[in-house]
């Protein structure tokens, strides 16, 4: 299978409203909308990690303060998008959470106190459109789909969820995802968030509610008729000059709709000067620079009012002023955020949730794109992937091989061939042997400590110097590097020889192997925001406990670790190398060998 990924996470225009919210009533309370939207890493040869040396928080006082104040002490809150409860999971809303997932691990391991939130975007026309056309009514749409988010984020114990027996009844989506679950209890993303915020939450609407409140208190919120081409699926007016022919909305290729309508704006207009202040003053706030400069060429056309209530869509959070109306589904969900910081409250408000974590630190924008399709003949289903392959494998793939950011292509040959050689062989493969001659000669023992056993040797320099140079924007190359150079270390020394010879022969070979476990135990600290599991596994083969595996800090990384009579697990591969199975008339057959002919399909892409 061949696929182009379109998973580009970035900062959405529309989002610019956000800003404006924070002075619209900075009088009665001070909301900070200056954390940073980051879409992608510049360098063309970086993975999801090269996130890692930008991330710091910006929290101020001000909203439009262009110096930024920080403490260590802030808390590191991060954003995935709230995702569409249209149609469930696909690889670019995994992709961008895998990402998010990787960053707020490596801020844990260096100390930071995360808050990672995620979640649905659960109101809106489309929303009940879908729901009507699998039978069901909105709120058990919601329900169901919402809940394989979290089904494939990490495992959750559907069996002792009070709500369970309700889900079978609204979708067959749920049904399909549900099997997935049942089956597959340990192939989850392995998703470590903090916060799922729901829009339908009962917390949720109150914020919105106050915040909509003291918007229209503050003199931002105003009623006009509206005449306009709409599109369904974006769920917004549609400029006719943006538009293709006979109305099509270029992204859904769908005809818009002319309505008319009495809504309520909000006056984005009137803070053009402010928002153009902003990004002139902060050119760091957007990244990467060329979605910036999207941002501040769309501004220079001109920022209009646009419309923040429907009067045809019911399936919303009423306007507070007006009933007949709800609001729009982007202005409502952009709150989430806020309001999944009031989680744990009973009596949630703005200013109680925002001072438990807001601002955020970055924010991840996922970039719309067309989606895969049966029909097009390259679905790329993350639970498919996961169930087959396991979490490791797909997080290790996308994070490495897809540069952040931009459009990447996936084939499931591609796919194979890289997880095998990097993880199977490389770093697999090294730990398998080195643990093997160290049984056969050492009792799996360690014979020193590994500062002493490395005192003098280049590999460990060649370690040290590859972390040096490493600012976090490249583990997953760097990583390999390390394998790759704990390979020919081995090879070059050969040990097994040198055990054969005893005296001080056998000392050195069993201090070389002292010298690649380390390396090991460093690779597995490093390597575990991006492949937990794994490095778990690797951990737990080095003689530590899951409970010292979760305590490591990224100090670990510096080389000592490893004591002498230290004992190591026996030997048992942590990566299962991965075979082709194909059904023939007789069966499943395993294909030993991945062809290279390139095979032609069809191409599509696929929006985070």
């Amino acid at each position: 299978m061949a696929a182009r990924l379109q998973h580009s996470l970035q900062f959405q225009t529309n989002s610019l409203t956000t800003f404006i919210f924070s002075s619209s009533f900075s009088n009665s309370i001070q909301i900070d909308f200056r954390s940073k939207w980051f879409s992608s890493s510049s360098s063309s040869k970086r993975s999801a990690a090269s996130l890692y040396c930008t991330c710091s928080n910006t929290s101020s006082s001000n909203a439009f303060n262009s110096a930024p104040v920080t403490t260590k002490d802030d808390p590191f809150v991060l954003t995935t998008p709230l995702y569409y409860v249209n149609a469930p999971p696909h690889m670019g809303s995994a992709y961008s959470t895998i990402a998010a997932d990787a960053i707020a691990r490596f801020q844990r391991l260096i100390g930071k106190k995360v808050i990672f939130i995620t979640g649905t975007d659960e109101h809106g026309e489309k929303i009940a459109t879908a729901a009507a056309a699998g039978g069901s009514l909105p709120k058990g749409h919601c329900d169901a789909i919402s809940q394989s988010y979290r089904e494939l984020w990490k495992d959750v114990n559907l069996v002792t969820d009070k709500s369970f027996p309700c889900y079978l009844t609204y979708s067959w989506i749920f049904i399909h995802n549900l099997v997935f679950c049942f089956l597959t209890f340990e192939f989850q993303l392995d998703i470590s968030y903090d916060k799922f915020i729901r829009t339908t939450d009962p917390k949720h609407e109150a914020i919105v509610e106050e915040f909509y409140s003291k918007v229209l208190a503050n003199g931002d919120i105003y009623q006009a008729d509206y005449e306009g081409l709409y599109c369904v699926n974006c769920e917004e007016y549609k400029d006719e000059k943006e538009l293709l022919e006979n109305n099509c909305c270029p992204m859904h290729l769908k005809p818009c709709l002319k309505r008319k309508e009495d809504n309520y704006f909000f006056a984005l207009s009137k803070y053009q000067k402010k928002l153009e202040e902003i990004l002139e003053h902060n050119p760091d706030f957007v990244q990467p620079v060329y979605r910036l400069n999207e941002v501040q060429n769309w501004m220079k056309t001109g920022l209009r009012d646009f419309s923040i209530s429907r009067a045809s869509v019911d399936w919303g959070i009423r306007v507070p002023n007006d009933p007949k109306q709800t609001i729009y589904v982007w202005f409502d969900a952009l709150l989430g955020y806020i309001s999944a910081l009031s989680e744990d409250q009973d009596q949630p408000s703005l200013q109680t949730a925002i001072s438990s974590g807001w601002p955020a630190s970055l924010h991840l924008i996922g970039k719309d794109g067309m989606k895969m399709g049966k029909s097009l003949g390259n679905t790329l289903e993350p639970n498919e992937l996961v169930h087959r392959f396991g979490p490791d494998a797909v997080r290790y793939f996308f994070l490495r091989e897809v540069e952040f950011g931009n459009d990447g292509d996936y084939s499931e040959e591609r796919f194979i061939n890289i997880v095998n050689a990097h993880l199977a062989n490389t770093i697999g493969n090294l730990l398998n042997r080195t643990l093997g001659l160290l049984k056969k000669n050492c009792q799996s023992t360690l014979v020193a400590d590994s500062s002493i056993a490395a005192e003098g040797n280049a590999f460990k320099d060649s370690v040290e110097k590859l972390y040096e140079s490493l600012l976090l924007s490249s583990a997953c190359e760097t990583v390999l590097e390390i394998g790759n150079a704990g390979n020919l270390y081995i090879d070059e020394h050969a040990p097994w020889s040198l055990f054969k010879q005893g005296g001080t022969s056998f000392d050195s070979a069993a201090k070389d192997l002292v010298v690649v476990l380390e390396a090991m135990r460093i690779i597995a600290i490093a390597l575990s925001p991006v492949a937990p599991k794994l490095c778990l596994r690797i951990y737990q083969q080095l003689g530590y406990t899951e409970e010292q595996f979760n305590a490591a800090t990224w100090n670990d990384t510096k080389w000592g670790g490893l004591k002498g009579g230290q004992v190591m697990a026996l030997p048992n591969p942590i990566f299962a190398k991965i075979e082709i199975v194909s059904e023939s008339e007789d069966g499943p057959v395993v294909e030993k060998k991945i062809s290279k002919k390139k095979q032609k399909r069809p191409q599509s892409t696929v929006g985070a």
